[in-house]
């Protein structure tokens, strides 16, 4: 494709966007609730002023990124013009039409985050599978994959609640992970992750397989109703384990939520069980756990209006043992993702929190619908 090709291809796509993100429209909406916020009652509801400031954030991060890409095309045409009239070199032009159709491709990609819990931030569960220690292992490399991908993302990670594995690693754990489009990005990593190595864990030195399963449900605010029966809801207490520590031990602030959860639409019944002890403070590891239900909750409807509608495809089945979305062969430096065939030989990469790839293949494939 030639360099006036090039510029047009990327003004379209600039044209595009416009369009498909209603960008008008939305400011127009920004403009109609910021004239609110100047009303001198605006504070006398604060949940409902809160949910018009998050509103107004939520959209302004669209229109804020098109503002980018809309400048950055303005600054390209300009320099399409310098360089057909000789007043710029070839390299300066590459280096204009390489910012651009960044910023292009960037928002193209988050155009596929249009769900409203795709803004959300997301709750994520690993669960060691089968095969004693070394599904623990297993389980507490993932945790520290996902927590090196939040950094490298700049997001906030906060553990609510864990459970040491028997000897090394992890049984369990409960991670918050809190920024902009958490859930929207991590929601390709519900599902059942394979390890095949050689496990440190085997005299014999015999390659193994383990499995953990990872689910991730939007985290849910306040501007979100979600319906908490309290007739069928019940606590315990108990003591947090851990190191060291004046409270750990001796003060019972771990809280443990029970919840008989009938599904409305089923009439199936089962156990919804929560476990915090993120603070040493029991009530506001009661106040987190509720939050937590709340995810859950709401993720289950959101899953029930997903499957009414049709858009649930097999790759994003339960999680069941079997059901593999991607594997991890150590010996063989291959990591694949299953539902999208891509795969990578930087193994080390992966486990060091570099799965953007894997995430950008999933939506690509899948997040349109």
């Amino acid at each position: 494709m030639t360099i006036p090709e090039t510029i047009k291809d990327l003004l379209q796509r600039r044209d595009n966007l416009h369009r498909f993100l209603n960008i008008d429209t939305l400011r127009s909406e920004i403009a109609e609730e910021e004239r609110k916020t100047e009303d001198p009652d605006f504070w006398n509801d604060p949940k409902e002023a809160q949910k018009i400031l998050k509103g107004i954030k939520g959209k302004k991060t669209w229109t804020t990124a098109f503002d980018s890409v809309n400048a950055s095309c303005d600054d390209m045409q300009v320099m399409g013009e310098f360089f057909e009239a000789g007043d710029a070199t070839e390299e300066d032009m590459l280096a204009q039409i390489e910012s651009t159709t960044k910023l292009v491709e960037e928002l193209e990609f988050k155009n596929m985050l249009r769900n409203e819990s795709d803004s959300f931030d997301a709750v994520l569960s690993i669960n060691a599978g089968a095969g004693g220690v070394e599904a623990q292992d297993w389980a507490e490399m993932l945790m520290r994959m996902y927590i090196r991908y939040a950094e490298r993302t700049g997001y906030k990670v906060v553990i609510s609640n864990i459970l040491d594995g028997e000897g090394a690693g992890i049984k369990s754990v409960t991670m918050q992970i809190e920024g902009e489009f958490a859930y929207g990005y991590l929601k390709s990593e519900t599902g059942v992750h394979r390890l095949v190595r050689v496990s440190p864990f085997n005299a014999q030195g015999k390659r193994m397989t383990s499995f953990a399963s990872v689910s991730v449900t939007p985290l849910v605010d306040d501007s979100i109703e979600v319906v908490v029966d309290q007739s069928r809801l019940s606590w315990d207490t108990f003591r947090s384990g851990g190191a060291g520590g004046q409270n750990v031990n001796k003060v019972e602030s771990g809280v443990r939520l029970r919840y008989q959860y009938k599904d409305p639409y089923t009439g199936a019944e089962e156990e919804i069980l929560i476990e915090n002890t993120e603070t040493r403070d029991q009530p506001k590891n009661k106040e987190n756990a509720l939050r937590l239900l709340r995810s859950q909750l709401y993720e289950r409807e959101l899953r029930h209006r997903m499957e009414e509608q049709a858009k649930i495809k097999a790759s994003q089945k339960k999680i069941e043992w079997g059901s593999q979305i991607r594997s991890y062969v150590m010996d063989d430096r291959r990591v694949k993702d299953h539902r999208t065939n891509y795969q990578t030989g930087d193994v080390m990469g992966v486990m060091d929190g570099k799965i953007d790839n894997f995430i950008k293949a999933y939506l690509m494939q899948f997040g349109a619908e």
